[in-house]
């Protein structure tokens, strides 16, 4: 089950890095997040959104595989796809890309529950039919 890609461009920032030029590994997720904001944006649908309608989605699981590393002012393109998509849950896959020569240098995935602002599970199909729609028409546009 495959969504549609989102692309985010990315480009290092020195306060990113360690002592030896390279991007520190918690920066990735930050990647991620940077991704998965734009996925819904494209979507019609931006993270604002969400909070408006008491809807929100914590993390329940992040995973990052490290291949090569990223240094200052390095030029990568995260790419997004929803690969799992359930009522209560949803699960996102990246890759990190240096855009100079197309190498991965990074795979990971988060996997978010749909919670109101108590914390408290939700079935996104009732909470936000609006949204649910649009995550169903973004896989079967990806399906075609």
């Amino acid at each position: 089950m495959g969504m549609k890609l989102k692309e985010a461009k990315i480009r290092v920032r020195y306060q990113e890095t360690d002592k030896m030029g390279v991007v520190y590994y918690s920066n990735y997720f930050i990647w991620f997040e940077v991704g998965r904001t734009e996925y819904f944006r494209g979507l019609g649908m931006p993270y604002i959104e969400f909070e408006k309608n008491d809807l929100y989605l914590p993390a329940v699981e992040a995973f990052c595989q490290f291949r090569a590393p990223a240094r200052y002012d390095d030029l990568l393109t995260v790419v997004t796809r929803v690969s799992s998509f359930q009522e209560v849950r949803i699960t996102f896959e990246y890759e990190v890309i240096r855009d100079q020569d197309g190498e991965v240098l990074a795979q990971g995935h988060t996997e978010h529950a749909f919670v109101n602002g108590q914390g408290r599970p939700v079935v996104l199909k009732k909470q936000n039919p609006f949204l649910w729609r649009r995550l169903m028409e973004a896989m079967e546009e990806s399906e075609d």
